[in-house]
């Protein structure tokens, strides 16, 4: 029987390249998670999503499969679409070493 994600990554994470490429995509994957599970809280389907933010269901799909780049423009309109609000925020990073 085949490895499951987790396993599989877990395995790929022991390589130091994998795992900087992995880290550095973690941003990318918090944006598609808060999409998903905005919506799905909202019990939004993405057809209903388009419809209240003028966002075109195709391009709602490509940004939660990870394929679109949204704009600050974009995530706050789809904020506004599931009543919520926009937060970003830049954290430290190795104790705020550059």
């Amino acid at each position: 029987m085949g490895k499951n994600f987790r396993e599989t990554l877990y395995d790929q994470m022991k390589d130091p390249e994998f795992r900087l490429e992995w880290e550095a995509l973690e941003p990318e994957r918090q944006i598609i998670r808060a999409i998903i599970e905005g919506r799905q809280l909202n019990d939004l389907t993405q057809q209903q999503l388009a419809a209240v933010t003028g966002i075109a269901q195709a391009d709602i799909s490509r940004l939660e499969n990870g394929t679109g780049n949204p704009s600050l423009r974009t995530l706050k309109r789809l904020a506004a679409g599931m009543g919520m609000r926009l937060k970003l925020e830049f954290i430290p990073n190795n104790g705020g070493q550059r």
